[in-house]
C-alpha cells in the first residue's frame, strides 16, 4: 500500500519525520486530500426554493383552491430549478415530484402518472432508435442525420467544440420543427385537435387545405428569415464545407453496399413511420408502433439492452418530462387553468378595446403562458376552447381567431426545451447550453411573431380570412 495512503502505516514503516502540517488537509485529516462536493449547488437550489416558499405564502386568489396553489408554487420551484440546475435535470424533477407528495399536494399514483403519458416514453424510444443508426452508419432520420453532419465538421457535443457548427445547426433545426409544424393540419399531434374544438366551438371545419393556404406564405417566410435570425445573433464558426459534398460520395464509395443490418434498420425504420402514417386504420397509437419497431431492432440485435440501459440522455429526459407533464395535468386538473382563462377572459373584455387590438393581447396571453406547459396538445386542450370563446364574442372573426391560435399552438413550443415533443430531443443533443436555449427561444417567438402576424395578417387580408 502506498505510503501517503494510509498516514499511521507511514509513521510506523519510516523512520523519517513526517511534516505533519503539510499533510493535514482542509478537512483535517493527516493525508487524506478533500474530494469534490458532488451534492447540490447551493445558490441554484436556494433560487429555487426561494420561488416555491415565496408563492405558497402568498395569498391564494379568489376562485382558485389552496391545492392548486400550492401545486402552483412546487411547479414553478421546479421550473427554476430547471433553469439553474443545482443538479441534473431528471434529479430535479424528482425532487419537484418529491415535495408534491411530501406536502399532500399530490399523491404518489398522481405525482408519477406521467411516467405513464405517451409523449415521454415516444421521446425515449426515438433516443433508442437513434442507438441503431449510430451502430449500423445508416443516418435515415433528421436529429441523426443532422449530429453528424455535425461530427463531420468537427463539432462535437461536450468537448467544447459545439459552437464550430453543432449550436446554431441544432437550434436551427429545432426552431425550423415548429415553423414547419405550424404550417400543415397533419404536421403536428394537437393540430386535429384545435380543428376539433374549433368545430365544436364555432361549428366551423378547418380542412387541410384551408390549413396549408392560410399558413404556407407565413410560414415560408419563417423558414427563411429564422437561419438568418440565428446565424446572425448565434453564428457557427465553420461557416462553409466546399469539400463536404466530395467527402460524402468518397466515405459513400468506401462504405459499399447496405449490411444487413442496415437493411434491417431501414426496414424497421419504414414500418414504423408507416404505422405512425396509417395506424390509425388499424388502431395502432405512435407509442406502440415505436415500441414494435424497437422490438424489432433489440430480436435481431441490432440495438442490445445494454445499450438501451446506457442511454443516460433518455432516461433523464424520461423523467424530467414525465414530472413536469404530471405536474402541469394536474394544474389544469385542480382548475388553475380554467381560472386563468376566466381571469383573461373579464380582464381583456373590460378595456374596451378594438377586436383587433383585443385579440392581440389575447394572442401574448395564450402564447407566453406555454411556459407553464410541457406539451402542446395539453395547452391546446387546457385554454384553446376558452380564448377561441373570447376572441369571438369581442369581435374578432371566428374562423380568423381559430386558425392563428393554431398556429400559435406550434410556434410557441420553440420557448423552451419542454414545451413540445421535439424539444427535449434536440436540447437532449447537448449542444445548445440551457440559457442560450431560453434566451433565443424567446427572441425567435418575437421574431415569428411580428413574421406571422404582420405578413401573415397581410396574407389572410389577400384570402379573404377577415
Amino acid at each position: 500500500m502506498p505510503m501517503e495512503s494510509d498516514p499511521l502505516l507511514g509513521i510506523c514503516s519510516n523512520t523519517q519525520p513526517v511534516n505533519v502540517q503539510s499533510s493535514v488537509s482542509t478537512t483535517g485529516v493527516v493525508g487524506v486530500p478533500k474530494e469534490p462536493w458532488r451534492g447540490v449547488a447551493i445558490k441554484p437550489l436556494l433560487a429555487s426554493v426561494a420561488t416555491g416558499v415565496v408563492i405558497w405564502f402568498l395569498p391564494v386568489p379568489s376562485g382558485v383552491t389552496k391545492k392548486a396553489w400550492h401545486l402552483l408554487a412546487i411547479f414553478l420551484a421546479t421550473i427554476v430549478g430547471i433553469i439553474t440546475q443545482p443538479l441534473p435535470l431528471g434529479a430535479v424533477a424528482l425532487l419537484g415530484l418529491g415535495a408534491t407528495v411530501l406536502t399532500n399536494t399530490l399523491t404518489f399514483k398522481a405525482a408519477f402518472s406521467g411516467f405513464g403519458d405517451p409523449i415521454p416514453w415516444l421521446i425515449a424510444l426515438a433516443y433508442f432508435f437513434s442507438i441503431g443508426f449510430v451502430q449500423t452508419g445508416l443516418g435515415g432520420i433528421f436529429l441523426p442525420l443532422v449530429k453528424s453532419l455535425c461530427v463531420a465538421c468537427g463539432s462535437n457535443a461536450g468537448d467544447g467544440t459545439e459552437n464550430k457548427l453543432g449550436s446554431w445547426l441544432i437550434l436551427t433545426c429545432f426552431q425550423g420543427t415548429c415553423v414547419s409544424s405550424a404550417m400543415f393540419l397533419t404536421a403536428m399531434a394537437g393540430n386535429p385537435l384545435s380543428a376539433n374544438l374549433t368545430f365544436n366551438t364555432i361549428k366551423q371545419t378547418i380542412g387541410w387545405t384551408d390549413w396549408a393556404k392560410a399558413a404556407i406564405v407565413p410560414g415560408l417566410a419563417s423558414l427563411i428569415v429564422v437561419p438568418l435570425i440565428l446565424y446572425l445573433v448565434y453564428p457557427p464558426s465553420v461557416k462553409s464545407s466546399c469539400d463536404a459534398p466530395k467527402l460524402a460520395r468518397e466515405k459513400l464509395k468506401n462504405m459499399g453496399p447496405l449490411t444487413k443490418n442496415e437493411i434491417i434498420m431501414a426496414a424497421t425504420l419504414v414500418l414504423t413511420i408507416g404505422l405512425w402514417i396509417f395506424g390509425g386504420m388499424l388502431n395502432v397509437d405512435a407509442v406502440t408502433a415505436a415500441i414494435l419497431g424497437l422490438c424489432v431492432l433489440l430480436i435481431t440485435g441490432v440495438v442490445t439492452w445494454t445499450e438501451c440501459l446506457g442511454e443516460a440522455i433518455a432516461w433523464d429526459t424520461l423523467t424530467w418530462f414525465a414530472a413536469l407533464i404530471a405536474m402541469a395535468g394536474y394544474l389544469n386538473e385542480y382548475g388553475l387553468v380554467a381560472w386563468f382563462s376566466q381571469t383573461v377572459v373579464k380582464f381583456v373584455g373590460g378595456l374596451g378595446l378594438s377586436w383587433q387590438f383585443s385579440f392581440g393581447i389575447l394572442l401574448m396571453l395564450y402564447f407566453y403562458s406555454h411556459y407553464f406547459f410541457a406539451s402542446g396538445a395539453a395547452h391546446i386542450g387546457a385554454m384553446f376552447a376558452a380564448f377561441l370563446s373570447v376572441a369571438s364574442a369581442l369581435g374578432t372573426p371566428p374562423l380568423f381567431a381559430a386558425m392563428v391560435l393554431a398556429f400559435l399552438s406550434n410556434l410557441m413550443g420553440g420557448l423552451t426545451h419542454y414545451g413540445i415533443g421535439s424539444a427535449p430531443v434536440y436540447y437532449g443533443a447537448n449542444y445548445v447550453p440551457l440559457p442560450q436555449w431560453w434566451g433565443y427561444g424567446f427572441l425567435i417567438s418575437i421574431v415569428n411573431i411580428i413574421i406571422w402576424l404582420g405578413i401573415g395578417g397581410a396574407w389572410w387580408k389577400f384570402i379573404g380570412l377577415w
